[in-house]
């Protein structure tokens, strides 16, 4: 009998130690100043000391029903450990949707790395 469990390679998971977890975890992101946002996502970010950036997500009632945030919610998981390897390291997020925003994939892909990138260099001033 063969394994039919999908074979996951690094980076392409998307374990507990890549999620923000606990409240004090994103009050500390949220004490941070530095965000960065555009017409998909804003992103707040703090630095961390374990050299892996950890995702949090913000996904409000105003976004929509349950099943649109819901929806939201999968498609920036998705697009955040699918990049994994892009995105800077030693970062701390907290991603919530723009206002307005549509929950399209190819949007939240280009807007996750392209913002995680800026907030990086901010951070590194």
């Amino acid at each position: 009998m063969t394994n039919t469990t999908p074979q996951h390679s690094e980076g392409n998971t998307f374990p507990n130690t890549a999620r923000l977890r606990h409240q004090y975890q994103f009050d500390a992101v949220y004490r941070g100043k530095h965000y960065a946002g555009d017409g998909v996502l804003v992103i707040r970010a703090i630095r961390n000391d374990i050299g892996r950036t950890r995702l949090g997500l913000s996904v409000s009632k105003k976004v929509g029903n349950a099943v649109v945030r819901n929806r939201w919610k999968r498609i920036i998981r998705e697009a955040f450990r699918k990049q994994q390897i892009d995105i800077p390291r030693g970062l701390d997020i907290v991603v919530r949707p723009k206002k307005g925003a549509v929950a399209d994939y190819h949007a939240v892909y280009a807007s996750l790395l392209n913002l995680c990138k800026r907030l990086d260099r901010k951070l590194s001033k």
